[in-house]
């Protein structure tokens, strides 16, 4: 079998940022990782020269035929929000999407998706300067302005820049597990998983006290999983009432402290799912959850599959 083949767009005034995120992320050698990798190209789809943004010039080595080969597609930023894409590179990514391809975009990239149709009647973001143009020019859209990613399945759009990271992480996550999506992470020397979306980014003044003590709270909580926690001791723990304790996770994450605290527990279960050997009962004591049924119900809610078939499909036997 092939690998997995990711194709990421160039065009002129590429956004560098972006397009460094997503070469990054799939081009280069992991042999330590003992997987199969993806195979990345990279698909010039206009004439050159390609002028990238900080005064480089890009030269892709594959014509715009090589989308009709793609795995996934990576849009890393388009190069101006106001600018309709091209049409042959619109007929393209719906060409892409009509075979299955999975189509990831990165912050100002969404707009070549909305422009190609394929996010008509689907959740999407964007940077969050973007999400009112967006929603307004494409009300077919439910646009999510807080989320740092939505993934639809098949389509995949990101927030600002650095948010591509979060996303193209969740996509290694998704096609690999956790294991290796933290082993990538350890490389890149980011967090694996950041919680919340981009409220927490917004220009607005911040308590920088409080921030201080959440930002601890929550890694006393990752350290702490199978401790009974409730709003009020983790309010304590914070020293802070849990009126202000509800405030300062939602605006931080965009969840609750409880609902915040169950994806970690899930994200600490999925690593330990992925070790051999561990009874399912353990791994359910040891993330938090306390019993297996808990365990099944919130894999079932957050992650839409069984703790058994996680494990059969993620688990490390090496």
């Amino acid at each position: 079998m092939r690998k997995h083949l990711v194709v990421a767009l160039a065009y002129d005034r590429l956004c560098t940022f972006e397009f460094g995120c997503t070469v990054e992320l799939f081009a280069l050698d992991r042999p330590e990782l003992e997987v199969d990798w993806y195979a990345f190209a990279v698909c010039a789809v206009e004439a050159g020269p390609i002028r990238a943004a900080g005064g480089i010039t890009v030269q892709a080595p594959y014509a715009p035929e090589l989308l009709e080969q793609a795995d996934t597609i990576v849009i890393p930023g388009w190069r101006d929000a106001d600018e309709t894409p091209p049409e042959p590179l619109l007929a393209m990514i719906r060409a892409a999407h009509q075979r299955g391809a999975r189509l990831c975009s990165i912050c100002s990239g969404v707009f070549v998706l909305a422009a190609a149709g394929v996010l008509d009647g689907q959740r999407a973001t964007t940077h969050w300067r973007y999400a009112d143009k967006l929603a307004q020019r494409y009300p077919r859209i439910a646009v999510e302005p807080d989320q740092l990613y939505v993934d639809n399945g098949q389509v995949i759009t990101a927030a600002g820049s650095a948010a591509g990271l979060d996303m193209l992480l969740h996509v290694v996550r998704r096609d690999y597990g956790a294991r290796i999506g933290n082993l990538v992470a350890q490389r890149l020397v980011v967090a694996p998983h950041r919680e919340g979306g981009q409220a927490q980014f917004l220009p607005r003044p911040m308590a920088h006290d409080e921030r201080g003590r959440l930002s601890r709270l929550m890694d006393w909580l990752r350290a702490h999983p199978a401790q009974p926690h409730t709003i009020k001791s983790m309010a304590e723990q914070a020293a802070m009432s849990p009126r202000t304790l509800q405030r300062q996770f939602q605006e931080a994450t965009g969840l609750g402290p409880v609902e915040w605290l169950i994806h970690e527990r899930l994200a600490i279960a999925k690593d330990l799912l992925e070790a051999p050997g561990i009874p399912l009962a353990l791994v359910a004591e040891r993330a938090g959850f306390g019993s297996e049924e808990s365990l099944r119900h919130h894999f079932r809610r957050l992650a839409a599959t069984t703790p058994g078939a996680y494990r059969r499909q993620f688990a490390n036997t090496v």
